[in-house]
């Protein structure tokens, strides 16, 4: 799984510079395309040929092409950041949905098989079917069972103890998707300050208050500060998911527990 992660966080850092890079480009392009749009002589019916085409409206109205130019409004050197953490948040998202999901298993058809095997053929037939079952439930059953000549107070404690670190590793991960929750609108506030200083001195140099000098920088503001929420909300989302399915697991692994130390009593009886 981390592996995984790593996987997935270079493929977002890639996928977040391709999208700077993209950006960075497609402005002095458009620059370009502007002044000579200005500069040559437009005729009347090239331009309602152009209006009713639907191929330049689908392409004019895409969610790419809408997605480029709100991020190019919104600078890139302010957008990158949310969208960097934005990537890195749901990697770290999806490499925990992805370990959970291997970590669950049918808890009644597995804790019956090792009772079984437990009456059949004993402890290390137990063991076997716990050490070839995955999750976490499994491994709290081995290294109960390992135990078990011990007495039972030692399978207790290892129970416990064991039980402890697996929740530390299903809860692994969670403190830096907790950070990029808080970081996306930190980083959207940051922004829109920014804007806002931007009028201001704008303001400041021509004298004068006028719509025109005010728009760029409170756009600016306004379009850091969404996607900041956008990008905190999605991963809180998650987040709140990951953290159902750890309850969830953790709740039947101390329920399990409790099953082995009965199972292990009427054993030893």
């Amino acid at each position: 799984m981390k592996k995984l992660f790593l996987v997935l966080a270079v493929a977002a850092l890639s996928f977040s510079t391709a999208i700077a890079q993209d950006a960075a480009a497609a402005a002095p392009a458009e620059e370009a395309t502007v002044e000579n749009a200005e500069a040559a002589p437009v005729a009347e019916e090239a331009v309602v040929e152009e209006a009713i085409n639907p191929e330049v409206e689908i392409a004019g109205d895409s969610l790419h092409y809408v997605l480029m130019q709100k991020f190019l409004e919104g600078g890139w050197g302010w957008m990158l950041p949310i969208l960097i953490v934005l990537v890195l948040g749901l990697a770290i998202a999806i490499e925990r949905i992805l370990f959970l999901g291997l970590s669950t298993i049918n808890t009644k058809k597995f804790i019956a098989a090792v009772e079984k095997a437990l009456n059949e053929g004993g402890i290390e037939a137990a063991k076997a079917v716990c050490r070839d079952t995955k999750g976490p439930i499994a491994s709290i059953y081995w290294q109960g069972l390992d135990r078990y000549e011990q007495g039972l107070d030692a399978v207790e404690k290892a129970v416990v103890s064991y039980g402890s670190v697996q929740t530390g590793q299903l809860e692994s991960g969670l403190g830096w998707l907790s950070l990029f929750i808080a970081l996306s609108p930190s980083l959207g506030f940051m922004g829109t300050v920014v804007g806002l200083v931007q009028s201001f001195d704008s303001i400041q140099a021509a004298g004068d208050i006028s719509p025109a000098l005010v728009a760029g920088g409170m756009k600016v503001a306004l379009l850091t500060t969404l996607l900041g929420l956008i990008a905190a909300m999605v991963l809180q989302v998650f987040y709140n998911y990951v953290i159902v399915k750890i309850d969830g697991i953790v709740n039947e692994m101390e329920d399990a527990s409790i099953t082995l130390m009965d199972i292990l009593t009427v054993y030893k009886k």
